[in-house]
């Protein structure tokens, strides 16, 4: 079974210092050293070393936004996505390792509200939203985050958008293969870098406007992972994930999921494991058997292996996975 191969290793969290108290959503690990994070109060972060020492600050003039979305490219370039309504919705860029930040879009869309960013590389990304005119809001940028094409997506359901809980509604995997978990407990899927989408529902809890699909993830190109739940009922399990075995055409409940709902969901290739983590704690498991390995409240994760791995949360928390 899975887990036990990440059991063996003992994962745990081990702190860091942040210098902020922002509720963090975003983060990005680069390499085993440089590390992006975002939060609120338009604040970023980043780490050089690995998160010996983090650098805390806002970007001017951003001093109300919401930073839920980050992608760092290096120790020099990153790029913020805040979430909010309409034009509280914007999209900066550093090349500078933050000294200066440059606004490349705004929303422009009154009743809109992004959710997620993603990059494949460093000029082709892509940027989704909350349904506007009944479709999922969807645009790609292929200059690095300077322009931004709109494109078609299935109709939306009622009030359907996602959830900007930990940047992780959005995934990709190779050149041009794109997953985005709806609150609406379903799955678009683009094989061809945004331009076209299909969907498929899920058995993920949709009973409130709090529950649905929070993080998607993929182990291979047919193997994945959904998380989520309701976050006003953390501690319940109950249809807080689903998988696919090819590549999210369908997606079936598991035997067993996490100790309760979950915003961030990563797989760790390196060590044969998903890990998630939430509001009530972290597991690490399959759709075989979860194991809690520490009930501290955590929103976003990422990391390139399990020896570098990366969480962030409220009140400025971020830690690094340890394995023993």
């Amino acid at each position: 079974m899975l887990i036990s191969s990440a059991l063996a290793q003992s994962p745990h969290w081990e702190m860091q210092e942040s210098h902020t108290q922002a509720s963090l959503r975003g983060v990005s690990a680069v390499d085993d050293k440089v590390v992006w994070a975002s939060g609120s109060g338009g604040t970023w972060l980043r780490t050089a070393d690995g998160g010996a020492n983090w650098q805390a600050a806002t970007v001017a003039g951003a001093e109300t936004l919401d930073f839920r979305g980050i992608h760092g490219f290096s120790s020099q370039a990153a790029i913020l996505m805040s979430a909010g309504p309409g034009d509280k919705s914007k999209i900066y860029r550093t090349a500078d390792a933050g000294v200066h930040w440059t606004l490349l879009f705004t929303n422009p869309d009154t009743g809109g509200f992004w959710d997620a960013l993603a990059f494949w590389d460093a000029r082709r990304g892509i940027l989704a939203g909350d349904a506007v005119n009944g479709e999922i809001a969807m645009f790609t940028t292929a200059d690095g985050g300077g322009k931004w094409m709109r494109h078609k997506t299935p109709a939306a359901l009622e009030g359907e958008g996602a959830f900007a809980a930990g940047n992780s509604s959005l995934t990709l995997r190779g050149k041009s293969e794109a997953w985005f978990g709806s609150s609406g407990s379903r799955v678009f899927h683009s094989p061809d870098g945004g331009k076209t989408w299909t969907v498929a529902a899920t058995p993920v809890r949709k009973t409130s406007s709090s529950s649905g699909i929070f993080s998607v993830a993929f182990a291979t190109a047919r193997s994945g992972m959904v998380v989520g739940g309701d976050y006003a009922k953390d501690s319940e399990p109950q249809q807080n994930n689903a998988i696919t075995k090819d590549g999210g055409k369908t997606w079936t409940a598991p035997a067993s999921g996490p100790a309760g709902f979950r915003s961030a969901v990563l797989w760790l290739a390196d060590i044969g494991t998903w890990l998630a983590t939430g509001t009530s704690g972290s597991d690490v498991g399959s759709g075989d058997g979860w194991k809690m390995f520490d009930p501290g409240a955590f929103h976003a994760l990422s990391g390139k292996s399990g020896k570098a791995v990366w969480a962030v949360g409220p009140k400025g928390r971020i830690a690094r996975l340890k394995l023993k």
